[in-house]
Parts: structure tokens; sequence; C-alpha cells
């Protein structure tokens, strides 16, 4: 996902946050049947009372547009947002009002203000698309960084789009009388103008695309009719969107849903890298065999840590991982493939903190303790050969690939690790009392916890903290618990008759290689 973090001069208007809220207790949906402690409730209630305090402060009262990010003490925020950070902010008013927060009338005031914006600003015509930087005050397209002045080559994002395109079939089922102007921006947006029949080189289906400039731009860039068939030219970047543990796959699955782009493109993208020499720079030789869907031979290959198996994502973060699982029922319709892989997933990022001797978990790209923003996760969980590594040091674990290298650190040592609390959210559904333990300690031990909530990221072993909130991260927090406390009922709002009737099969035929081996099923 591509957002620019970097800190810049307040926007002109920052909301107060509501000092007022009616009881939370009576607010929450009597879907909610987990029957956990009220203790526990409350605390995830006060979690979420914090982290919307955040998102109200960063959010433009007059365009209903959130920034990008805000400082610790909620003053000062950036002069940029993305269609992911506006997506987020529309799940959150609608999870705010859902667990009593707000009431009904003030979360249809904030939502009808931003889709009273989207409705204005400017997209590309030939694809119904949002730009990807926008001025949160003015709703204007950025084509100049706010806090440098250099140039922004507008740009179009497959990843960005589909977080929008997301909350937009929320608001359109959680506010009937935002219904049809949801819906009419919602059907507006065409998908099929990111995906690339032709898919990336050793796929056997087509798959998207990162995106697209409707201007050539200063790097590289594929020119090309768009895919949508509408005629316009567009210049597509060089990459695709080849691995399938991949937040990008939210994009796939609206695209499947509305018909935009078909259901073979859940075959198009790499479980892991081949086997063999010719893939040994990916970070583990995987293991695997081939099962053929539909006519598509698809390599269903998994990495291993600590006897369990899984299909890793690029980096080894989890919301690479887990973040479409906030709002499609994965696990649901995935009984053979995410119903394993995600709470392995969760397993190995918790074995990690405790095997590079960090005491916390949760590692995911965030705020930089020590400065900017940087890409945390588990290593040895990522297809990259270089990590996205989950300490300071940048500590590169390399192990053996059997046959074709020899490791160079199979075993090192951790430094300063760098835990993500919105990281730890994401796995409420798997480990509810591991997550509540470990962000307790967190809260209490190190700190980390401020007016908005937890901060963005910490260093367990220096103490230092990332003392800011990033729009995205506190929209995931509000995700998981809301979703936790209303027993998903986001899940329930982004799925109609229409979606499961055409995404759903496609999903159930998926067969992971996924499995707790020596572990043993928790």
């Amino acid at each position: 996902m591509t957002t620019r973090f970097v800190l810049a001069t307040a926007s002109a208007a920052v909301l107060a946050v509501t000092t007022a809220a009616p009881a939370l207790a009576d607010a929450v949906p009597t879907g909610h049947g987990h029957g956990h402690h009220t203790s526990e409730t409350r605390t995830l209630e006060r979690y979420a009372a914090d982290t919307w305090a955040s998102l109200v402060a960063m959010t433009d009262p007059d365009t209903g547009l959130p920034s990008d990010n805000i400082d610790g003490a909620l003053q000062s925020a950036g002069a940029y947002t993305s269609p992911t950070n506006i997506g987020g902010y529309l799940w959150s008013t609608v999870t705010a009002r859902d667990i009593g927060l707000i009431d009904r009338r003030e979360a249809r005031d904030r939502m009808r203000t931003t889709l009273d914006t989207l409705d204005r600003l400017e997209r590309n015509g030939a694809s119904g698309m949002f730009y990807n930087w926008y001025d949160p005050a003015t709703g204007a397209k950025l084509t100049t960084w706010p806090d440098s002045g250099d140039p922004v080559e507008p740009f179009l994002s497959t990843v960005d789009n589909g977080w929008l395109a997301a909350s937009l079939r929320i608001v359109r089922e959680a506010d009937p009388s935002l219904a049809r102007q949801a819906d009419a921006l919602y059907r507006s947006m065409d998908f099929g103008a990111f995906f690339d029949p032709a898919g990336a080189a050793g796929l056997p289906a087509g798959t998207n695309r990162g995106g697209f400039w409707d201007s050539p731009p200063t790097g590289c860039s594929v020119e090309a009719p768009m895919y949508n068939g509408s005629g316009e030219t567009a210049y597509y970047t060089c990459h695709h969107y080849d691995t399938t543990v991949s937040e990008s796959r939210i994009a796939t699955y609206l695209g499947i849903a509305n018909g935009q782009i078909p259901p073979t493109a859940l075959y198009g993208t790499h479980r892991t890298m081949p086997p063999g020499c010719d893939w040994a720079w990916q970070e583990q030789l995987p293991t695997g065999t081939t099962r053929t869907y539909s006519g598509f031979d698809v390599w269903e290959g998994v990495y291993s840590y600590d006897g369990m198996s899984f299909v890793p994502s690029w980096g080894g973060s989890m919301f690479e991982a887990l973040m479409p699982d906030l709002l499609i029922p994965e696990t649901e319709w995935g009984q053979s493939s995410w119903a394993l892989n995600h709470p392995i997933t969760v397993a190995v990022q918790e074995r990690h903190g405790d095997d590079a001797g960090y005491g916390y978990w949760g590692f995911s790209p965030a705020s930089d303790p020590f400065g900017g923003y940087a890409e945390y996760g588990v290593d040895l969980a990522g297809m990259r050969s270089d990590g996205y590594t989950s300490d300071r040091e940048k500590t590169d674990v390399d192990i053996d690939r059997p046959g074709c290298s020899v490791g160079t650190g199979p075993d090192p040592q951790f430094g300063d690790g760098v835990v993500t609390p919105h990281a730890s959210f994401l796995a409420l559904p798997y480990d509810r009392d591991g997550v509540l333990e470990n962000l307790s300690r967190i809260e209490d031990d190190l700190g980390a916890y401020g007016p908005g909530g937890f901060y963005d990221a910490v260093a367990v072993h220096s103490g230092m903290i990332a003392e800011r909130y990033l729009s995205l991260d506190q929209s995931m927090i509000m995700a998981a618990i809301g979703n936790e406390l209303t027993g998903d009922s986001l899940k329930d709002y982004v799925v109609d008759s229409d979606m499961e009737r055409t995404l759903r099969p496609a999903m159930q035929a998926q067969v992971f290689g996924s499995s707790w081996g020596e572990s043993g099923d928790r």
C-alpha cells in the first residue's frame, strides 16, 4: 500500500473530540454472542473510544476527509489524505455508531459530509477511480507535496481504491438514508481497469497491476489501452500484485463480486514462489504440491516456522495477511485455505516475539519510533529475501536453501524489536486472550498509549515510542474492535447475496498447504 507518512502543518480545521456519548453497553448490537467477560469488553470499548478520538481529531469537519496522520497530542495533522484513509474513516464512523460512541444522527452527518466531498473529487473518467492524494481541507487533487513542494504525479492505486470501495458497500448497508449516494459512487468504480488478463510472468491466470497513471510518469511504466475496454490509454505500474497473501486481495474480491474481473484471478497469484534453485533468492525454499482448479495448475507452496506450515506474505507482516479479513468472511468461505492460514500466521508472530527475546509481538508496517516510517514483519515468514525485519537493527535471517545455498545467518541475535499495536488488534479473532494480554503490557509496561489510544509503534528494549497516529492503522483497530464487539458486523455490511454467489465458490475451492504440524492445532 502506498502511503506517505511525514507529519506536516495541521489542516485549518481539526474537530474537537466529542466529550459526551451514549452509554456503550446500551448501543452494542445484540448480534454479539461471544460471551466474553464484561471487563474485557470494557477494555475494548475504552480502546475504541480513544482510537475514535484520534480519527475525529484528524478529520476536517467541512470536507469529512481525514488526514493521513496526526501527532501524539492530537494537535498537528498531515495535509494530505488517500482513498484508504477516507475508506477507513467511513467504516470507523459506522463502528463508532454501532458500539455506542456516537449516535445515529452524528454518524449520518459525518458520512454524508464525506460522501458529498467524494462526489466532487476529481477522478479518472475512464475508470471512475480516485487519485491517491488529496488535500483534506479542500478536496483538491495534490500535484505537489504540502511538506516539501516536490511534484506529485497523480496515481490511481488498485488497493487504495479497493479499501474506499469496500467502505462504500458498508455505508450503503449501514445507513439506508445514504444508500443511494454510496451505491452510485461504488458502482461508478470499475476494477476491470486494473486487471491484466495476461497476468504476471510464470502464473497461469490474470491478475491486477499495482495501479496506473493517466499521464506518462517519470519512472517505470507500461503504456497500454486501459484493461476495461474504455479505449483510454493508461500507464500501468511495471509490477503486478502477484502474491496471494496480500492486502491487495480486497480489490480482487470486489472486482470478482462486481463481475468486472473473473474468479480465476484467485489463481493468478503466488502462494509462494516456485521451488528449486532458480527461485532460491526467496526467503525459504517452499514445500508443497500442484493443484488444478478449473483447468489452472497452481503451485500450493508453503513456508515453515517452528513446525507450522503456512502461506507467507511478501514481507511477513500482519496487515498483509489479515487486513482483508476485517471486511470479507475469509475463514468462513475459505475453510481449506484462510481458516487454516490466518490463525497460524498469528501463531508465527507470537512465537517470533518469544524467539527473538522481545517479550511482545505484533509486527507490521508503521511509524518508526526513531523517525519516519518502516516496514516491520517476521522476516522468515515473508517471501522477500531481505525481509520486513522485526527490530531497529534490521536483523536479517538467512537460512539454508537445501541443495542451493548455505544460509549466512540462520540464527541471529535480534536487537531492539519494534511492535505495532494495530497488528495485535488484527489477531483478535484468533487469540483474543493473547491479544488483550499483549496490549495490556504494551500499555502498562511500555507506556505506548496516549489520548488517541495506542501510539503507532514502540521499541521494546529502548522504550522509544512513535508518538503519532496513522489514519490507516487507527481504522484497522476500529474495525477489529467493532467486529469483536458486534459479531462481525462490518463483514455483514460488505457481503450481499450477489457477492456471496459470485465470490464464495471460488474461495471455497482453494486448498492451501497450511498445517499446524508439530505445533498442534490450538
